[in-house]
């Protein structure tokens, strides 16, 4: 078996011996398991605890009853869709399976190997992975110490082999957002050379009046592409359905390494749904305002501190291991991300839920800290 690894590793593409496959956060099925436990809260990923919309339960129904008849290609429909919700032409949209598809068509449509991605540094893996599968080289630059986008560092990062640059606002883990004004500015400095691309999964709970979009600068004529997904607030994780506003130019170029059927008809059919339910978005938003500021106050009074957020998750710095607290939570059945994955070993990402499951998350850490503080000095961590 060795034998046949060395022979098949030889033949692989270089670019990606060193990638490591990603490891996801626990599902909840294996944490019961692993620890006999019933009663288990995920609070790890980023999702909406109050589910899908209704309307969404009612097109799986329909939509079930041709799982015989391959989706539409072009996804017509819901592209049809996202145009009139944002206003820009059908040629401008397209769909993908997930945010995660997007960002890879992107790199294989533009980077080269030897091409420099820029990306924030923490932020969302993906970015790192397309360009190292295309063999480009990543460029991270650092938030600041506040977890802040510093322009001027980006910037100043921008070389001729420069082919993209990625922008997660709200950023994922920390959060923090690029305002307005320093949006534009950064946007209109970039040279031309360079596409900016935008991740705004997180953007639909945003409550900064001075939140920096890129839909404006889509229409001014600027070489950006935004993300967007209906895994987050929509909440259709399990569905996978992502899509990209960009000048139809751009789009069209993209488009040409899309596969066929890439997102399936019940995903479609469900995001087209959900789109169209306002009230349940208005209710998703108003349960994660609420849930902040009870994490906010609760996670304060434990000792922590919360890096404000704009998005549907904090990030917390604990008063010890990250990973030791992760594992204490996870033991009493509550699951966060442990910011060891991250580079952050002194903080959780931790998933805004339902009233009950943050106070639950609440309580148990407050008796994981206790069952520290009872230990003798030096052993809590």
């Amino acid at each position: 078996m060795k034998e046949m690894a060395g022979i098949i590793g030889s033949r692989a593409r270089p670019a990606i011996m060193g990638i490591e496959p990603y490891v996801p956060g626990k599902p909840i099925e294996e944490v019961q398991r692993e620890f006999g436990l019933k009663d288990v809260v995920k609070l790890a990923s980023n999702e909406n605890p109050l589910g899908p919309s209704p309307k969404v339960q009612e097109v799986l129904v329909k939509a079930a009853a041709n799982l015989h008849r391959y989706p539409d290609g072009g996804a017509v429909i819901l592209r049809r869709a996202l145009a009139e919700y944002h206003g820009v032409p059908e040629a401008g949209v397209l769909v993908g399976n997930g945010s995660d598809e997007l960002i890879k068509l992107i790199a294989e449509s533009f980077v080269e190997p030897g091409d420099e991605v820029i990306v924030p540094s923490p932020s969302f893996s993906e970015y790192w992975f397309a360009t190292q599968v295309m063999a480009g080289r990543t460029v991270p630059v650092s938030l600041d110490e506040s977890f802040q986008y510093d322009p001027e560092r980006i910037l100043e990062a921008v070389t001729p082999r420069t082919k993209l640059m990625y922008l997660c606002t709200p950023n994922n883990p920390t959060g923090t957002y690029i305002p307005e004004k320093a949006l534009t500015d950064l946007v209109r400095r970039v040279p031309e050379h360079v596409l900016v691309v935008l991740d705004e999964a997180y953007h639909e709970y945003v409550e900064a009046e001075d939140y920096g979009r890129g839909l404006p600068l889509i229409r001014e004529g600027a070489h950006v592409v935004v993300l967007r997904t209906f895994s987050k607030l929509y909440a259709l994780a399990a569905l996978r359905v992502g899509y990209a506003l960009a000048h139809p130019d751009v789009i069209q170029l993209i488009n040409r390494v899309r596969e066929p059927f890439n997102v399936n008809a019940v995903a479609q059919a469900a995001a087209v749904a959900a789109l169209g339910d306002e009230e349940h978005r208005r209710k998703s938003f108003e349960v994660n305002r609420a849930g902040k500021r009870q994490l906010y106050e609760g996670l304060e009074a434990l000792g922590c501190r919360c890096v404000p957020t704009e998005a549907n998750f904090i990030l917390v710095e604990v008063p010890h291991s990250s990973t030791a607290v992760f594992e204490g939570l996870l033991r009493r059945g509550v699951i966060v991300r442990d910011g060891a994955a991250f580079g952050l070993p002194r903080y959780l990402r931790i998933s805004i839920g339902t009233e009950a499951e943050n106070a639950r998350l609440l309580e148990e850490m407050a008796e994981v800290f206790r069952t520290w503080d009872a230990r003798p000095a030096g052993l809590a961590d």
